[in-house]
């Protein structure tokens, strides 16, 4: 069979393949919302709302700009969090897992601070730096930090030591140059994947990061549901989760492109 013929063949199988995909997850949101709209029909609007009302919600959120800005002041803290925790996570976790002087020292201070938990940080935030969007960029870098830390850890350290000899054999002698052509190239699938998972995982940290008073989606969802306005909190949820879609899918196409070499 030649490779063209190949490549059409592969290339409609997958398109069908996608296409099955997308046709069956359709269906599979579509059964979700008739059963929300069977139960809403059960209960109380405060209690749970029907799609509709929760439509019109999100709407009129969007339209009077509430949503917006709600929006924009979490990624104000958001953004920085993660790119901070993200920065000093991969560094450390690769020099740890590079330099066993530096791994011997730092090891029981890693375990005595894995435990804890973002939220357990809200009072060190409040106190050091304050109720504004630098405390809440704190907590989400904390919870940035430790994913892309073991990620970068278990990546390096997974370095077989044969790419180390061939590096050396081709003249990389000193440790920087072997950690910048050998070590992090050979790591960086589990670097990559800690890093789009971190993104994830800080954009769910934003309730966590907003509950002492920062304005936010997050600040939103606590207010509305002492409120007992569920359809708000309900469509603030699903902002939430059309952003985090569009964050993955765009992270997720970097690391494919980035990844290809595979």
């Amino acid at each position: 069979m030649s490779i063209e013929l190949e490549t059409e063949l592969g290339g409609e199988f997958g398109d069908e393949r996608g296409l099955r995909r997308f046709l069956l997850g359709t269906l599979g949101v579509a059964g979700f919302v008739a059963l929300w709209w069977v139960a809403s029909l059960f209960n109380p609007s405060y209690v749970l709302p029907a799609p509709d009302a929760v439509a019109e919600t999100f709407v009129g959120e969007l339209r009077s700009g509430a949503m917006t800005t709600a929006l924009v002041q979490s990624i104000t803290h958001w953004l920085p969090g993660t790119i901070v925790g993200t920065t000093l996570g991969v560094a450390l976790g690769v020099t740890l897992a590079w330099s066993d002087l530096a791994d011997d020292v730092a090891a029981p201070l890693v375990r005595v601070l894995r435990p804890v938990p973002p939220l357990a940080l809200i009072g060190f935030a409040i106190a050091w730096i304050g109720i504004n969007d630098g405390g809440a960029a704190f907590i989400i870098a904390a919870g940035a930090f430790w994913i892309n830390y073991y990620a970068a850890y278990g990546g390096v350290d997974s370095v077989s030591d044969e790419f180390l000899d061939v590096g050396r054999s081709l003249g990389v002698t000193s440790d920087i140059g072997l950690v910048r052509k050998v070590v992090l190239p050979a790591a960086s699938p589990e670097i990559i994947t800690g890093i789009r998972t971190g993104i994830g995982r800080c954009w769910m940290l934003i309730i966590a990061a907003e509950i002492f008073g920062v304005p936010g989606i997050g600040r939103k969802i606590l207010t509305a549901s002492n409120n007992l306005a569920v359809d708000v909190v309900i469509a603030y949820i699903l902002l939430m989760s059309l952003v985090y879609l569009v964050l993955d899918t765009g992270v997720e196409a970097v690391q494919n492109r980035v990844l290809a070499w595979r």
